[in-house]
């Protein structure tokens, strides 16, 4: 039921060491058991279940619960043992699972939404259950009574939630590209503020508490690194996937992050180096190196006698120059770019072998990934892919 794979020494990629194949349909979302040698997985064949290695090396269910629906997020606090699972009817079903991972018992039932659930997050400083489904409702419940304590109505159906304990800040990311920060009370929540810097939907959102920064990934391939602790309003641009992006995790001693994309790659970018914003694009109506007038400077191209010519921009400086002056390409790490852009003539000489030595390091984990979790004890990463495969690898030769 499941393989195990012999492990390559000696390598700095990850290393894979086992895939777990038994579901029928897609596992939407599945979590490393912290001190345990186990997985719990929920997926779209209505199951939850609870995997525990035997001697044999190989993964066995230990726990096989079929769902009245499908089973579209969960949410797992590895202290009280508490798994909050979202559905496709909107309701949360919680569920104590026993310490030897045996046994689930029914603890809590939510009537949250009233479509698919699209992310839950057990709380356990506040004892609250945040959710967040494609009714556009952000709604948050009281975990010990079962009764909703607030909701909040979103421009877009949301595909991100991360939680602030200390501030009691929710950041909230929809599909319209927006990331909403909330602050919520006992029965209240207030504003705080609105960003956008996607030109996709948000699909992952990541926060590190201790650095107070958040990471947004997009269905425009992107990365973006907020720094709202600094209150400056910095905004980190990081391109290093082909598709989009599907999850992401940070290892905060390591200061690293892990991100992933449907097209299977797994991305370790080094987040303890100085870097740099991306410019705002400059507008013009001719290219700012040889005056050459772009195509819809009528007047310059009749005075000059002159064809306008296709705007471009220097990812460098940021200025709009023609194709001739930004026929160069070069990768700029600490910007973000860790594949090759465009650059006008001047810039790309400016850049040494220094500004081009590799940030990130990128790796393929051969199936599309949908969802990924990261166990910080273990330096194990978790994928679950579009083929109904789980795959668990060790992430400690390249996250460290």
């Amino acid at each position: 039921m499941a393989a195990q794979i012999q492990p390559k020494p000696q390598t700095r990629t990850p290393v894979l060491l086992n895939k777990i194949e038994a579901s029928q349909d897609v596992v939407n979302t599945a979590v490393i058991i912290p001190k345990e040698d186990g997985v719990i997985s929920v997926s779209e064949d209505r199951t939850i279940r609870i995997w525990l290695k035997r001697d044999s090396g190989q993964y066995w269910p230990s726990v096989y619960h079929t769902m009245p629906d499908s089973c579209s997020c969960m949410s797992f606090n590895p202290e009280t043992r508490r798994l909050s699972m979202g559905m496709e009817n909107g309701t949360i079903s919680e569920f104590i699972l026993s310490e030897d991972y045996n046994k689930m018992t029914p603890a809590q039932t939510y009537q949250a939404h009233q479509g698919r659930v699209t992310v839950v997050l057990f709380v356990l400083e506040m004892e609250w259950v945040l959710s967040t489904g494609q009714d556009k409702n952000f709604t948050w419940h009281c975990s010990e009574s079962g009764t909703q304590l607030g909701l909040y109505r979103t421009t877009a159906w949301v595909s991100g939630l991360q939680f602030d304990v200390e501030t009691r800040h929710a950041f909230v990311g929809d599909y319209s590209g927006q990331v909403t920060i909330l602050k919520l009370e006992l029965d209240s929540c207030s504003l705080v503020t609105t960003f956008k810097g996607h030109t996709g939907n948000v699909t992952a959102l990541c926060w590190d508490p201790v650095q107070r920064v958040l990471f947004s990934g997009s269905s425009d391939h992107s990365i973006i690194m907020w720094d709202i602790g600094g209150r400056k309003g910095t905004a980190i641009e990081l391109q290093g996937h082909n598709e989009k992006v599907q999850g992401l995790c940070y290892a905060p001693h390591s200061r690293q992050l892990i991100s992933c994309s449907s097209d299977g790659g797994i991305v370790i970018w080094n987040m303890d180096v100085t870097r740099q914003e991306t410019p705002e694009w400059l507008d013009s109506d001719s290219c700012q190196k040889c005056e050459q007038p772009f195509f819809w400077n009528f007047k310059q191209m009749w005075d000059s006698k002159k064809i306008g010519l296709r705007q471009h921009h220097c990812r460098k400086c940021g200025q709009a120059v023609c194709g001739k002056c930004s026929a160069k390409r070069s990768t700029i790490p600490l910007m973000g770019f860790e594949f090759e852009v465009r650059v006008c003539d001047s810039c790309h000489e400016s850049i040494t072998d220094e500004d081009r030595a590799p940030t990130a390091t990128f790796h393929d984990s051969k199936h599309s990934i949908v969802y990924m979790h990261y166990e910080p004890t273990t330096g194990w990463l978790l994928t679950s892919g579009a083929d109904k495969v789980v795959k668990l690898w060790d992430m400690t030769p390249v996250v460290s």
